[in-house]
């Protein structure tokens, strides 16, 4: 295990210098530095702001996908601590906020499927973005437009169908059994468990007001993060075509974000909005000061609030560390 960990993090040096270092040749460093140093400090207390209000909306979102077991506080808190966490190589902020959460009295399976329909939502949520920005820009072929629509489609009719077998989750473990039947290799795979746990964690969006609750929070949520990006722009005075730039930017650096090889995304996260800047006409040098600004702004955000929730519980990195390690030791 630890050699696995120790592995995991040389890979994620490595992947986080290997993008720095391409970054880096796309454009002079003292350029991307003296434009980072012109950013307007007032849009930037706005970009922290809004990083603040996404950090809060999330909780809010969860506390509901947990029935409300938690206080609002605490699992806002949690969050906090979450993404904090999410910056190590090994990600343990998940882990971190499950952990957190059985402290307070929810089992760790609830809580943990809790957090798997959270990234389910937030992936339909990502591929919806990435769908309509693609299929609304003026350049992009015909071909790739129609493609996105589809993707998109398919993406929030899987979703439906989860919520539909949430609802008879026995038609939904019959069908399982006739697939295991036809393909008996699957048995390899704790399918049934898998499914088991996702079902349960739907259960909560199967009723109406929290279907639209999570709905109306994750709009919320993401709306912050485009506001995020929008100040941030106006910080560095780059004025390009924001409804093809924003979506976009944080559709990619989401997924890089995603990926966990990497330093707390360091150098994935830059490439992404370099990637988006070319696409929408901005220069090199503004868009890697755009997306270091950015990452920073959301790490010291992540560094400030993650502090104050751990504060707030109680806990500290060392104790959630340890706890994860409990829990594996068991689970083996």
């Amino acid at each position: 295990m630890i050699n696995r960990r120790l592995a995991f993090i040389l890979v994620s040096i490595v992947v986080s210098a290997l993008s720095l270092a391409l970054i880096l040749q796309v454009a002079p460093i003292g350029d991307v530095i003296q434009s980072m140093r012109t950013a307007d400090p007032f849009y930037l207390l706005l970009a922290f702001a809004c990083v603040a209000v996404a950090l809060l909306t999330r909780g809010i979102r969860w506390w509901g996908l947990l029935n409300r077991r938690l206080s609002l506080l605490d699992a806002t808190h949690m969050v906090n601590v979450m993404f904090l966490g999410n910056q190590l190589p090994l990600r343990l902020g998940e882990v971190a906020r499950g952990v957190l959460a059985t402290r307070r009295g929810v089992p760790l399976v609830t809580s943990g499927t809790s957090i798997v329909v959270e990234r389910l939502i937030d992936m339909l949520t990502l591929v919806l973005v990435i769908a309509a920005t693609v299929s609304n820009m003026p350049a992009a072929p015909a071909e790739l437009t129609d493609r996105a629509s589809l993707f998109g489609a398919l993406a929030l009719f899987a979703f439906v169908a989860l919520l539909l077998f949430a609802h008879a989750p026995g038609f939904a473990n019959r069908l399982l059994e006739k697939l295991l039947k036809i393909a008996p290799a699957l048995e390899r795979i704790p399918l049934r468990t898998i499914l088991g746990q996702l079902l349960d964690g739907l259960q909560p969006l199967t009723e109406m007001r929290t279907l639209i609750f999570t709905a109306v929070w994750t709009v919320i949520a993401w709306g912050a993060a485009f506001v995020t990006l929008y100040f941030t722009h106006l910080a560095l005075g780059i004025e390009v075509n924001y409804a093809i730039s924003l979506p976009l930017g944080i559709s990619l650096t989401s997924l890089s974000i995603a990926l966990p090889v990497s330093v707390a995304a360091l150098g994935p996260f830059e490439v992404a909005i370099l990637v988006t800047g070319q696409l929408v006409g901005m220069s090199d040098v503004d868009a890697i000061a755009l997306g270091f600004l950015l990452h920073g702004i959301n790490v010291i955000s992540y560094a400030v609030w993650g502090t104050v929730g751990l504060l707030a519980l109680g806990a500290s990195p060392a104790t959630a560390l340890a706890a994860d390690d409990e829990h594996s030791t068991d689970g083996a």
